[in-house]
């Protein structure tokens, strides 16, 4: 009965803890998206992608103010979100949008430069970085995901081919309209901002999950695990059809998860014990448990 009772109280506890940090996440998020906007983009009239920068595009044309844009804009996509994620993140989505465009009206934030590439380039960074830290929190500032990820579930696209074909839309209607300058530096604070999402959300220890097939398999797994404090994984496999033609014999194969700065070390190791070894890798959206800090070396 206690130890029930202790595994609800942890249970909850984890939950309000989890709960407080997604909300500060989202909280954050809109602070930074906010720099962004009101800090470089709306006072110089510049443009980014996605919704956002639908929302942007169409403030520029017909002068709506855009705290009501991005709301009004984003309601399909959190409709769409509603229906194809949770009902838990289209909330989250929907107040962190409301969050921002409450952000942008009454929140004064002064013009920090002029500079149009400096404009580009950080107006794209701090708004990148507000959408990477919504999405950490479980909700996001932009709908265009959740569009790329129900067209793609209705066609072939991938998700990354109808976020290019969104954008290249937006970048061409917004040179017909206003200015082939203007499309042209949207598309560099496209680039920063995206950029900049994927730095939030992976990190600079971005995972590369690598798989090794060696005849020196134990060799290599002694060097992951004592030189580079890695943990491995060994599969039981059998070969096939090689550079030697057909074979049937027994192996181990190796795979391990580093970080994209300790690639060129295995390499460098691997090379010493086996130059011939065949080795897989594969980039990693996300890692959860095992072997993922590096163990003390001595």
């Amino acid at each position: 009965m206690l130890n029930t009772l202790y595994q609800l109280l942890g249970s909850e506890r984890f939950v309000w803890r989890q709960s407080a940090k997604n909300l500060t996440y989202i909280m954050l998020g809109i602070l930074s998206a906010g720099v962004g906007l009101k800090g470089f983009l709306l006072p110089n009239h510049f443009l980014d992608g996605g919704v956002m920068g639908i929302s942007l595009l169409i403030n520029n044309i017909t002068q709506v103010p855009l705290p009501y844009l991005i709301v009004l804009v984003n309601l399909p996509f959190i409709f769409l979100g509603f229906h194809q994620v949770s009902r838990f993140f289209a909330i989250k989505t929907l107040l962190g949008i409301i969050g921002l465009a409450i952000c942008i009206a009454f929140i004064e934030i002064p013009l920090i430069t002029s500079d149009k590439l400096l404009i580009a380039v950080f107006g794209g960074f701090f708004l990148g970085a507000g959408i990477g830290l919504s999405i950490r929190g479980g909700g996001v500032l932009d709908g265009t995901e959740v569009l790329a990820l129900y067209i793609s579930r209705k066609t072939v696209f991938t998700v990354g081919d109808v976020i290019i074909i969104i954008n290249v839309i937006i970048f061409g209607v917004a040179a017909f309209l206003m200015h082939i300058e203007t499309a042209l530096y949207a598309m560099l604070t496209y680039l920063s901002a995206s950029k900049t999402i994927d730095f939030i959300i992976h990190g600079i220890e971005e995972y590369t999950g690598v798989t090794i097939i060696s005849e020196e398999s134990e060799a290599i797994r002694s060097m992951i695990i004592e030189k580079m404090g890695r943990g491995v994984t060994i599969f039981k496999g059998k070969r096939g059809f090689g550079k030697r033609g057909l074979q049937n014999d027994d192996l181990e194969v190796i795979y391990t998860v580093l970080t994209r700065l300790e690639l060129q070390k295995l390499s460098n190791e691997l090379e010493i014990i086996d130059p011939k070894a065949f080795v897989i890798q594969q980039s990693i959206n996300d890692v959860k448990g095992g072997m993922i800090k590096k163990l003390p070396l001595h």
